[in-house]
């Protein structure tokens, strides 16, 4: 045997042992409930959740909350229960499987169960593996099912999973299409709506209706039929088949007897010896976005990718990347616990998924890449700066490349045309990247945030800078960064009454917190200059940040804290933005200052979380863990986020996990599955 031999097959023991691991018992209960479950979470559109502890108590749901139903169902020696959705076939329903235990991992959700005899584990696996954008931009999930005896006997298993056309609709009324194709290892079977109209939308409380879902299987690993949905479960529950035949009638309304895509999975006797079985789930939106009138590709497709050619390499690299998802989900959670403990390490756990999946990565006609996020519930603005400001961490964490690919749209698209003198907001509504939307967009500066925006970007181009060791990527864009730097110079250290990042707080004149985020940028911007050998203008700007800092400790000053806005006495707000100081070890801003902060935290914190300021009991959970990471000791740090934690734990509705909520009795106040939840991985910077 040779060496390349023996060398592939440890690979191929590797990756196996690796995959029984990730889709075998699970875990210990995790230390924190999610807010809801992440089933599939690939980007704004394709973004399935559970939103009960018990997955078949309910049928998961698109994060606007609309049903997206996804069922399985199981039969065990010729009994039935259902393990996911909550489906009523011709009037009766078979009972739940006892669900075991449910585990959240940052690209592994899974659940176990047991009766009659029979564990089962269901692991949903969206690779979202930030080292691989090309395998991160895939719009493809995994759902395997893992069966085996617990009673030393053997039992007869049939496992049955389907998808209806609620995933390829806006509104169940539209009508939708379904067609049978193949690849040479899949069945393949998709549903799309009749029309597709391709990105004839935009805006917040939308699910897509152009493009394919796809569900896929290994030939000869199951039946699959297109059906209705009542038909194929029904047949299902009686025998443990399926229709022989596809359901033609097309087009149809989804809500016309929900037509479904169906599996059934026949696992014979089933002992001690593990079966599996898997399903592979994707959606191929063909174009994903437009760029100032043009169309764009999503990033998978850049080498003229086909969506069945992707299946068929997702199907060929599944034991690889499973292998790789468990060791990426196992390093996160082991360096998350280190910095912060357990329930740290479940909280970001939670925040990956939904972070990745609220973005899109795509190229600029000029082959420059775009991660694009969206504003889930709070506008549906599409690459806003002041939320991908606060996610930001995740992407210094794990892929630099990724965090320049959220900045370089607002970079390209200021110099196509953007007219003011400091960062925009936003590109658009999503997915249509036509210029700012927010406020008056271009033409005003009514509802603009000048200070917040241009203050945000500058940070994130430092950080950028010493990550790299280089200012390369800050060399491109110069001109514009100077531009934004003079305007912090001229307004940024006693902002006028203008917006922050927290908006729904409205106006303010003189924001104590915006000062201090202005007076950090001209710092980054400083030392940019330093990086760029232009050495006076950078001794210039520090000199000006240092001046800033000890006139914002005198005018902000209020005896045990420091004041929302400079001329409210008796007024206190989260200075959050003071965490760069400390990460970048800009030494701008006393000790003293951060202490008396922290101390004063203490007195005014809620039961689940500290507010933003004193106009409300708001707490926003990306500042939270910004200012918790202020504190230089674990025991300060577990201070704040205790209640965060709490939070977590319970939080109502059932929505991936919102970042605006009441501290005092932890009810989301607005906004879900955003990505300004990749914030909570700031603690991972912490030296």
């Amino acid at each position: 045997m040779t060496r390349r031999t023996l060398r592939r097959l440890a690979l191929a023991a590797f990756a196996l042992c690796a995959t029984l691991g990730v889709l075998g018992t699970a875990r210990a209960a995790d230390p924190l409930r999610a807010p809801a479950y992440p089933l599939i979470a690939n980007d704004p559109y394709f973004s399935v959740w559970s939103s009960t502890d018990k997955l078949a108590d309910s049928f998961p749901v698109h994060w606007t909350g609309k049903v997206n139903a996804l069922v399985s169902l199981v039969q065990i020696d010729g009994q039935n229960f259902r393990i996911m959705g909550a489906p009523v076939v011709k009037g009766q329903s078979p009972e739940p499987m006892t669900q075991t235990n449910v585990s959240v991992r940052a690209t592994n959700t899974v659940y176990t169960f047991a009766d009659a005899g029979i564990e089962i584990t269901l692991t949903f696996t969206t690779p979202n593996l930030p080292d691989d954008l090309m395998i991160l931009s895939r719009p493809a999930t995994y759902l395997t099912w893992r069966v085996k005896a617990t009673d030393g006997k053997e039992h007869d298993v049939r496992l049955y999973f389907d998808a209806t056309a609620e995933l390829c609709v806006d509104n169940d009324e539209q009508k939708v299409v379904g067609k049978r194709e193949a690849t040479g290892a899949l069945d393949v079977l998709k549903l799309g709506t009749e029309t597709q109209e391709v990105l004839a939308k935009s805006g917040d409380n939308l699910r897509i209706d152009w493009g394919y879902f796809y569900a896929a299987a290994e030939k000869g690993a199951s039946t699959n039929v297109l059906a209705a949905a009542d038909v194929a479960r029904a047949s299902f529950l009686k025998d443990g088949s399926l229709p022989t035949q596809d359901d033609d009638a097309y087009p149809r309304a989804a809500n016309d007897a929900w037509p479904v895509v169906a599996f059934a999975f026949d696992c014979g006797k089933v002992g001690a010896t593990p079966a599996t079985k898997r399903v592979i789930v994707a959606y191929d939106d063909e174009f994903c976005m437009t760029w100032l009138g043009e169309k764009l590709r999503p990033y998978w497709r850049k080498d003229g990718e086909t969506a069945l050619g992707m299946l068929d390499l997702a199907n060929a690299q599944y034991s690889d990347l499973m292998a790789r998802c468990q060791k990426f989900d196992e390093e996160l959670w082991k360096r998350a616990a280190e910095k912060g403990g357990e329930k740290y390490a479940s909280l970001c756990s939670i925040a990956y998924p939904e972070a990745i999946a609220a973005h899109k990565l795509a190229l600029l006609p000029n082959g420059k890449m775009i991660f694009i996020s969206k504003e889930h519930f709070s506008g549906g603005c599409a690459g806003t700066v002041d939320v991908l400001y606060p996610g930001a961490p995740l992407f210094i964490v794990y892929n630099t490349e990724l965090l320049k690919a959220t900045l370089t749209p607002i970079m390209e698209y200021t110099k196509a045309r953007w007219p003011w003198p400091y960062a925009p907001h936003d590109l658009g509504f999503y997915p249509l990247l036509e210029g700012q939307i927010y406020g008056g967009g271009e033409k005003t500066e009514e509802r603009q945030m000048p200070v917040e925006e241009s203050a945000n970007m500058l940070i994130l181009f430092d950080v950028v800078a010493r990550l790299e060791g280089n200012v390369d990527y800050a060399l491109e864009y110069w001109d514009i960064l100077k531009q934004w730097a003079d305007y912090l110079l001229d307004k940024g250290f006693d902002p006028e009454n203008q917006l922050c990042t927290d908006d729904f707080m409205g106006h303010l004149a003189h924001n104590v917190n915006l000062s201090a985020k202005a007076t950090v940028a001209l710092a980054c911007y400083a030392d940019l200059c330093e990086r760029a050998g232009k050495t006076e203008d950078a001794k210039k700007l520090r000199a000006t940040a240092e001046e800033f800092v000890q006139n914002w400790v005198k005018l902000a000053d209020n005896g045990d804290h420091y004041r929302l806005a400079f001329d409210q006495p008796d007024t206190w707000s989260m200075k959050y933005n003071l965490v760069w100081d400390k990460l970048l070890d800009l030494k701008l801003f006393p000790k003293e200052v951060v202490e008396k902060e922290l101390k004063y935290y203490d007195v005014v914190v809620k039961p689940y979380g500290l507010p933003l300021d004193n106009r409300s009991d708001y707490a926003k959970i990306d500042w939270e863990v910004w200012t918790a990471t202020l504190a230089d000791s674990r025991e300060g740090f577990d201070k704040l986020m205790t209640p965060v934690y709490d939070f977590v734990d319970a939080t109502q509705p059932r929505v991936p996990m919102t970042d605006w909520y009441f501290a005092s009795d932890a009810k989301m106040k607005g906004f879900r599955a955003r990505s300004v939840v990749g914030g909570v991985f700031i603690k991972f910077l912490e030296k």
